[in-house]
């Protein structure tokens, strides 16, 4: 059964297949309303969302399938101390696909252990969000004509950033990119993707500066500095605002570079940029419901596997993560695998110490 976990999951042909029908959808969505009728998704927010929860709600609805879930884990038997692993065999038990946002990272790689159906990660905390990945390859491909030979800055939070690493390692799957990766030291990018970058020949330079760095991008991807993801609420204070885009600082960008955005913003991109042609953030918000799309279409069509295979009951988490899934669930088996030669997590990608 395939799941869509971490973008590093499909093949840049398997990509180009999906993309060719997003593509599709996006030129005749009439074509495509009744392709999913009969099919369910259900959807589990254990935290907040607006732009990911909707786009998935109305992604399946256009498909002519429906959805139910919960969007306040509050409302559901997590507050009664249901572990991930029966919550999933249950809802897996009522819907064609599964589609997760939690807070926990590795969340989403744990469900698929034992889902029925096909499991989406909508999400997993600081860690992947490989659908915001779809919508951000989506919108570069249909605005640029093609992904190749392009030079990205990604700016921001970089160490909490799950669009980010996302990006980062589905760009491996291209030709001659290359990244300056924009951010405070405190906030640059965790070890495990430095190495996978290193891992992949991936060029790229980490600076703390944006001005002197923006005439040479094709891209700028500005992320928000997520005050959630901190302990430390001094760190937050120290870096909140520390980036912020202009009107003014645009006229040393290329005329045709592309400015992206997860969303949503709080102060990294000022309100005078929204009217420049190069600002795509809200096309790439309504390209990612057609992205999902595509997906679910082709997830939701999966048969399914009423009989997961036997998973191994762990005793103790093996990774040291603070954030990771197996801190909670300590039933979930000790998976290692290798990221760059180092052994780590194989739910949240965490070197193992």
């Amino acid at each position: 059964m395939r799941h869509l976990i971490d973008f590093g999951d499909l093949t840049r042909q398997e990509w180009e297949q999906l993309y060719a029908r997003v593509s599709q959808i996006i030129d005749d969505p009439q074509a495509v309303i009744d392709v999913c009728r009969g099919k369910v998704s259900a959807n589990l927010f254990y935290e907040p969302s607006t732009r990911t929860n909707f786009s998935f709600q109305t992604a399946m609805l256009r498909l002519g399938g429906q959805v139910f879930g919960f969007a306040d884990p509050k409302s559901s038997s997590v507050s009664k101390g249901e572990t991930l692993k029966d919550t999933i065999r249950m809802v897996s038990g009522y819907a064609d696909v599964v589609v997760m946002r939690t807070p926990w990272e590795g969340a989403a790689k744990a469900a698929s252990l034992y889902s029925c159906v096909p499991v989406v990660n909508a999400g997993d905390g600081g860690h992947m969000h490989p659908t915001q990945t779809m919508a951000d390859l989506t919108t570069i491909t249909r605005l640029r004509g093609k992904v190749d030979d392009l030079c990205i800055g990604l700016c921001g939070d970089l160490k909490y950033g799950r669009t980010v690493h996302s990006l980062i390692k589905a760009l491996a799957k291209f030709d001659n990119i290359k990244f300056f990766l924009i951010s405070p030291r405190e906030l640059a990018v965790p070890d495990y993707i430095r190495s996978f970058m290193r891992e992949h020949n991936m060029w790229f330079s980490e600076v703390t500066g944006l001005e002197a760095v923006i005439p040479q991008l094709d891209v700028l991807y500005m992320t928000r500095i997520q005050q959630e993801r901190f302990v430390d609420p001094l760190e937050y204070q120290r870096n909140k605002g520390v980036y912020v885009l202009t009107r003014r600082k645009l006229e040393n960008a290329k005329p045709d570079m592309l400015v992206l955005h997860p969303l949503p913003r709080v102060d990294e991109i000022s309100l005078d940029v929204d009217d420049d042609p190069r600002a795509a953030y809200f096309q790439q918000a309504r390209f990612g419901m057609f992205a999902r799309m595509a997906l679910l279409e082709h997830l939701a069509h999966q048969p399914r596997n009423d009989h997961p295979d036997a998973v191994e009951i762990g005793t103790k988490p093996v990774c040291c993560n603070p954030h990771c899934i197996t801190q909670t669930q300590q039933y979930l088996p000790p998976l290692v695998k290798k990221i760059g030669g180092v052994d780590c997590c194989a739910f949240c990608d965490a070197p193992l110490r």
